[in-house]
């Protein structure tokens, strides 16, 4: 597919913050790449357009019925002025796993990839330089057809912003203190919980506020059954280190199957760590916090790559993770896996992926 290209006639007028101001999420490049389906046409219409609003229906059936599916990755400014991204063929095969769980097309890998590159080398002087921060890719698919039946859509629009971004909590790379919900839960077996759609964050949202009016940074989120096993928190996955071994809740489809998830547990085995994936509950987290036992505690996802947790809250009460400052395992992760993205340090996965 030729994808056509409308170069804004504004660049250069869009407010730049310096890298020091970017926060996330707060800003967008001058572009924007948009793709159109329909049942006859299959993906169509692939173009770059100066960034701007979308045009629905008011019965647009993402409206209505949370046909949306969409992704979070980052491209990052190499030292000698290229382009890194990281591990992208695992964010798209992860959307096109959400796109079929949503009963949505999937999107051809090389398609998917092209869009990426060509959008990224347009606005590539949108990518901040200074360490932490990055180039924040959002892609999204969503259900356009005009229709109130309750049924799987006929049309779609599929399109990818982009933002410099600088770290995903104000605090940076510094212990956060996370709420564990008893009450409330995420996902359920057998629902949507492994997809990467809308409908799973905006159900967690009434729980954020209320964790975050009480001075907390995040939830942890408990099976929806028992709740009793951990499963993961807000917008990442969870790690615990327990005397010498790495736990992190299993994937069994309530758990979103994080890339940085993914990355720690192979690093963790490349470095000849006991790594397992089982299921661990909350009592024994709050035990471990007693007993000294539970060394670390850290969420891992894209936004924040590794968020180290120094104090969770439970049933009302405070319980201290180890001397509740940034663990050495924690920033181990941080420096290998960001010193990949930035390209600083030896890539032996092959993870990162040179654009420019």
């Amino acid at each position: 597919m030729e994808i056509r290209v409308t170069q804004s006639t504004t660049v250069g007028q869009k407010p730049r913050p310096q890298d020091g101001e970017l926060g996330f999420g707060k800003y967008t490049t001058d572009h924007m790449f948009l793709m159109d389906y329909s049942q006859g046409k299959r993906w169509h219409n692939g173009r770059i357009e100066p960034y701007g609003a979308l045009r629905l229906d008011p019965t647009a059936m993402v409206l209505h019925y949370n046909q949306e599916v969409f992704e979070g990755l980052k491209a990052y400014h190499l030292e000698d002025g290229g382009i890194n991204l990281f591990r992208p063929a695992k964010n798209i095969e992860r959307m096109n796993s959400s796109a079929r769980r949503m009963v949505m097309p999937e999107v051809d890998p090389d398609l998917f990839l092209r869009a990426m590159k060509e959008l990224i080398l347009l606005d590539r002087t949108w990518i901040p330089k200074s360490d932490g921060t990055s180039l924040y890719i959002r892609p999204t698919m969503i259900a356009s057809e005009p229709a109130l039946g309750v049924r799987p859509a006929k049309e779609y629009l599929f399109f990818i912003v982009l933002g410099p971004v600088g770290a995903y909590y104000p605090e940076g790379f510094n212990p956060t203190k996370i709420y564990v919900s008893d009450y409330y839960v995420r996902a359920v077996r057998g629902g949507v919980g492994e997809a990467k759609t809308s409908g799973n964050y905006g159900a967690t949202l009434y729980v954020q506020r209320e964790a975050s009016q009480k001075g907390y940074n995040q939830v942890l989120w408990l099976d929806a059954i028992e709740r009793k096993y951990v499963e993961e928190v807000g917008t990442s996955n969870i790690f615990f280190f327990i005397n010498d071994e790495l736990v992190t809740p299993p994937l069994g489809g309530t758990i979103l199957p994080g890339v940085t998830r993914d990355s720690v547990l192979q690093l963790s085995r490349h470095w000849g760590m006991n790594a397992v994936e089982r299921q661990i509950s909350i009592q024994e987290i709050v035990e471990g916090c007693k007993s000294g036992s539970l060394k670390e505690m850290f969420a891992t996802g894209t936004a924040a790559v590794i968020s180290p947790v120094g104090l969770i809250c439970y049933k009302g009460e405070d319980f201290q993770v180890a001397d509740g400052r940034t663990g050495e395992l924690a920033k181990k992760f941080y420096d290998e896996i960001t010193g990949i993205q930035y390209g600083r340090r030896e890539d032996p996965f092959g993870w990162g992926l040179r654009i420019a």
